[in-house]
């Protein structure tokens, strides 16, 4: 199978079109023909070496941690898929990720794509919205009437936090540039502060959760809009073990578990259109295609999601 891939760390030139064996499938597991795949920061960060010690694969290694596609062939255990269905996930991946024509998927991580959505809104979808539901519902127990701040609420973990927030009742703010200003209101946000003109820390206060997809300075900084007793949940670095402790601040940094269960959740409020999967831009799957969409994603201007096509 065609396959992009990566035989050392490095920049972009480090992306290789290449034919690799098509996965061997486990007995609760599922193979996917792949239709389309997106690019998120983990890709280039593991890419360029940052999470060897998180992700200790072996090469050559095929990135990608989002799948879209259709199920081609179903392990001996496997109950719940049948060949020619729809699905996507987040797979557990090892050396073996998503820019390809075909990966694995263990049964429990699978999620129905609703025949309203496409396969490209899917593949936006597994790694974005799951880490933002984690975030608010599994972290934060966001409820109604809760305040939230989302940072960089025009990127791919904050677009679905701003929309998952609103679904679950929140007032929500969201910093971000100018120039997206409009995007993260068509998202839900009550309120938008363009961080290049206006600093934060100044405008808001009492808020019960910070979503923070930035760290450093902005992370620091958060604590201070926080009520006694608010959430801050990190998907950059971990808080220091003493920030917050005056006011109570419960804070830490969520990895994503990958889990059908709630990716089913996120598919029916994509069929109410309560979440969207905003893709701001796509890729065929090419060296040349997969190398312009990392650019894109390391240069931080992507809006909305960068979705790879296979078929």
């Amino acid at each position: 199978m065609k396959a992009i891939v990566i035989n050392e760390y490095g920049n972009v030139s480090k992306l290789k079109e290449q034919e690799m064996p098509t996965p061997d499938l486990g007995e609760k597991q599922v193979l996917v023909e792949m239709h389309a795949t997106s690019v998120n920061p983990i890709d280039w960060k593991a890419r360029e070496g940052y999470l060897q010690e998180k992700l200790p694969f072996d090469f050559p290694i095929i990135l990608g941690w989002d799948a879209a596609g259709v199920v081609a062939g179903v392990g001996s255990q496997v109950k719940n898929f049948a060949v020619g269905d729809r699905v996507f996930a987040r797979p557990d991946t090892t050396n073996r990720g998503t820019y390809a024509e075909y990966t694995v998927v263990d049964e429990n991580l699978l999620a129905r794509i609703p025949e309203e959505i496409s396969y490209e809104e899917a593949a936006a979808a597994p790694l974005t919205a799951l880490t933002a539901w984690q975030c608010l519902v599994d972290f934060s127990n966001v409820k109604k009437g809760d305040k939230v701040l989302i940072h960089a609420g025009s990127g791919g973990v904050g677009s679905y936090a701003i929309q998952l927030a609103k679904h679950f009742g929140a007032y929500v703010a969201t910093t971000a540039s100018g120039r997206n200003e409009e995007f993260v209101k068509e998202l839900g946000a009550d309120q938008f502060i363009n961080y290049q003109e206006e600093d934060f820390e100044q405008a808001l206060e009492d808020f019960d959760i910070v979503v923070d997809t930035l760290g450093g300075e902005a992370q620091q900084k958060s604590f201070s809009v926080l009520k006694e007793g608010g959430k801050l949940v990190s998907i950059v670095e971990p808080p220091e073990e003493t920030a917050g402790a005056a006011k109570r601040i419960k804070s830490g940094f969520h990895w994503l578990e990958p889990d059908g269960r709630q990716l089913a959740e996120i598919a029916a409020l994509m069929v109410t259109g309560e979440v969207k999967s905003h893709v701001g831009h796509k890729f065929p799957l090419t060296e040349e295609g997969v190398k312009e969409a990392h650019k894109l994603s390391e240069s931080g201007h992507a809006k909305g999601k960068i979705v790879i096509n296979i078929k």
